[in-house]
Order: C-alpha cells, then sequence, then structure tokens
C-alpha cells in the first residue's frame, strides 16, 4: 500500500522519468465466473489504482521494483524473456512485455507492416497501489493495465484498448498461470466514470452503461473480508474444468450458447454437481442481461433483487462463497441495503453492498460488529466510485 514513507522511483532507480501512468481496479457489479464462459459481465473501473513511474533505459533491460517490497528490484531483458523464470508480482510485469512480443504478430499497421518489440528500449518500473490485494478487486489487472498502457505509448504501438486488454489476459494466462477471462484488463481499460462497462465476452464488443448511482443517492460498499484467496489454484482451476466439462456434454463450445431453455436438458445429462456449476452460468449470464435493462428502465434502486440472487447462485450453485462473505451480504442485506453479493473470483475477497447514501455507516457499522461477534478478522469496508479507465499523468 502506499504509504508517506514508501520508497520512490528516484531512491531506487537512477534514470530519468519519463512518465506516470495509472490504471484502477475494478469491482464487479454482476456476472461472475461468466468470462471465461464467453458470457456477459458488468464492472466498472473504482477509484482505487495503481500507479507507475517509468524510466527509459538505454538497453533492452526491464527493471522493476514497487511500495509494497522495498528495496527489491527485479530484473527481465527484453531478448529473453521465459514465462517459466517469472515469479511473485514482478510476473505481472515483465510479463506483459512478453505477451505483447508474443501478440503483436497479430497486429499490422495501416501500412500492412508488422509491429514487433524489435526496436524497443529498457525501462525502469516503480510500481505504487492502493488496490487491496486479495480483495477480488482486481489488483493485479491493475498493474498489467499500467503498464501496458506506459509501454504502447513510450514504445509507439499502434495498438487498440481491447487488443491491450487481450494482452493482459494473455500475460496473466500464461506468463502467472491464472485461468481468468478477459473481463478484469477490460475494465481497467474501458471504464469510465459512473459508468459501468458491459462487455460481451465472446466479441469483445463493450457498452458503456450509465450507472446513476449519485442522482439516486445511492453508494456502492465494498466489504473486504481480508479473507485471501489464490486464483491460480484449486477452485478455481476446478469450477472452469466444471464450465467445460458441461459444455462438452451439451454439445457446445461454450456455455454462452445455452440459457435458461436449455436447464430441463441440462439437469437431465449431467451430475448434480455439474449441473449446478452450469446452472449458475446460465442464470448469471440472464442476471446481466436483467440488471442492464434494469438500469435503463427503472434505474440503480430496482436491481437489489438480482444482486442478491446473484450471490445465492454463487454460495449455493457455484459453491464459491465463504461464511465471511456470507455474513457480509446478510448483515447488509438486512440493515438497509439495497442489495448486495460477493464479488470476484470467490474462496475469500470482498462483497459490495448498493446501500442508500444515508445508510452507510448503519450498514458499515453493522458488519463489523457481527464479524466481531463471529470472532472473524475486522472487515476493511470504503466506498467506491465508478471511475475512468487507464491513462497516463499529467506532469
Amino acid at each position: 500500500m502506499s504509504t508517506t514513507d514508501s520508497p520512490t522511483f528516484n531512491g531506487i532507480f537512477d534514470t530519468e522519468v519519463v512518465g506516470r501512468w495509472q490504471a484502477p481496479g475494478r469491482v464487479n457489479l454482476i456476472g461472475e465466473h461468466t468470462d471465461y464462459n464467453d458470457g456477459f459481465v458488468l464492472p466498472l473501473a473504482i477509484d482505487r489504482a495503481t500507479t507507475i513511474t517509468v524510466g527509459r533505459r538505454d538497453d533492452r533491460l526491464l527493471r522493476a521494483s514497487s511500495s509494497f517490497e522495498p528495496g527489491v528490484v527485479h530484473e527481465a531483458s527484453l531478448d529473453a524473456l521465459d514465462p517459466a523464470t517469472l515469479d511473485g508480482w514482478s510476473a505481472y510485469v515483465f510479463g506483459i512485455a512478453w505477451a505483447l512480443a508474443k501478440k503483436l504478430p497479430e497486429v499490422t499497421t495501416s501500412d500492412d507492416v508488422a509491429i514487433d518489440l524489435s526496436e524497443a528500449f529498457g525501462l525502469d518500473i516503480f510500481v505504487d497501489s492502493d488496490v487491496p490485494v486479495g480483495a477480488g478487486l482486481s489488483s493485479s489487472a491493475a498493474i498489467e493495465c499500467s503498464v501496458a498502457v506506459a509501454m504502447a505509448d513510450l514504445w509507439n504501438l499502434d495498438v487498440t484498448r481491447p487488443f491491450l486488454a487481450s494482452v493482459g489476459q494473455y500475460s496473466e494466462n500464461h506468463a502467472v498461470g491464472a485461468p481468468t477471462g478477459i473481463m478484469d484488463q477490460s475494465a481497467s481499460l474501458l471504464g469510465r466514470a459512473d459508468s459501468a462497462v458491459f462487455l460481451d465476452c465472446r466479441s469483445l464488443d463493450a457498452e458503456v452503461i450509465d450507472l446513476g448511482f449519485a442522482p439516486a443517492s445511492l453508494e456502492l460498499l465494498v466489504i473486504d473480508t481480508r479473507v485471501e484467496h489464490a486464483h491460480a489454484t484449486g477452485g478455481y482451476v476446478e469450477r472452469r474444468a466444471s464450465c467445460e466439462k458441461g459444455a462438452a456434454a451439451l454439445g457446445v463450445s461454450s456455455l454462452r450458447d445455452l440459457d435458461v431453455s436449455d436447464l430441463e436438458r441440462a439437469e437431465s445429462l449431467l451430475d448434480d454437481e455439474t449441473y449446478r456449476r452450469v446452472r449458475h452460468v446460465i442464470t448469471e449470464n440472464q442476471r446481466v442481461l436483467d440488471t442492464v435493462r434494469t438500469l435503463r428502465e427503472s434505474g440503480p434502486g430496482a436491481i437489489g433483487a438480482l444482486l442478491d440472487a446473484s450471490h445465492v447462485s454463487m454460495r449455493d450453485d457455484f459453491e464459491i462463497s465463504v461464511p465471511e462473505l456470507d455474513l457480509a451480504v446478510s448483515t447488509a442485506q438486512s440493515t438497509g441495503a439495497v442489495g448486495a453479493r460477493m464479488t470476484g473470483g470467490g474462496f475469500g475477497g470482498a462483497a459490495i453492498a448498493l446501500v442508500p447514501s444515508d445508510s452507510r455507516e448503519t450498514v458499515t457499522a453493522a458488519v463489523i460488529e457481527a464479524f466481531a461477534t463471529a470472532g472473524y478478522r475486522e472487515p476493511t469496508i470504503f466506498a467506491v466510485h465508478a471511475a475512468d479507465g487507464a491513462h497516463r499523468l499529467e506532469g
């Protein structure tokens, strides 16, 4: 976390600073575990972000340091990038350069000239962040996207934001080893203030949707349970495998090809666990579509039941909640929240609660008291606001 006495770029590197870039974390309003099933998601970029300060080098060396690992400098050469040698948080930095090298041959300029990194120069990168780690707010994508836009700017890469999102996902899948979808990077790169990003994870079509929280006197609270989770192992991998198993048994390439009318057939063909995994994805896709429609037609005050139903589905069908998340959600619901659900990959992390502004303190106090009574660690609770996506900072 950023603090007043954190190390800084100038305290570690001797190169001249050429710029600073920032990319936000994200909260997923609704649409969980649908992204890698080619489905629909509705995330928003938030006003918690990773900021990187970058210096230009005269060689082909990449160096990275951070405020959360004081004094440690990681190094990698642009001429010898290898995912097998990347580890820890620096993999999120160096993995972007590796993924760019892999994916840039897919891109050509208007003159039909392939883009590559043969002319790229080395960089010194200092990372600072106030996105909570392990809270399901995509601190990893915030690092990836800040690095991606910086590299694209500094190396004069003629690429689009959706392409950079695909680079971030490719890096996370193959350099970091986490089998995530493209939602996190898309939200961090495409987000807009006071809006959510309605993303079709199959076509990658994205539409900015006005949330209208402030005019409705609503706030989005994040309840970080401080139960850490790991996407790269365990339950996340198992859930993805279950989805692939279900799709294969039902004769489709992806669960996106199914809707609620297919549930009866699915139940007759699948074992109980696989069926429940499939049911979550199918119904969650429908909830995303219903939430977008409801926001447009009735406003944010009417989406509470959809948020609540999403949590029940993740708890019972996808089985990715934990007792702390369930307690956070039920307490918020009983003390004034319009709706609440866990958010992120599950097995820990954070819940969100959409609350009337005048109920914010009541809900916060009630959740803290409930956690204390249950003997859990005190949660970290804060409001987030939809923010702009990754960008270069002035000055």
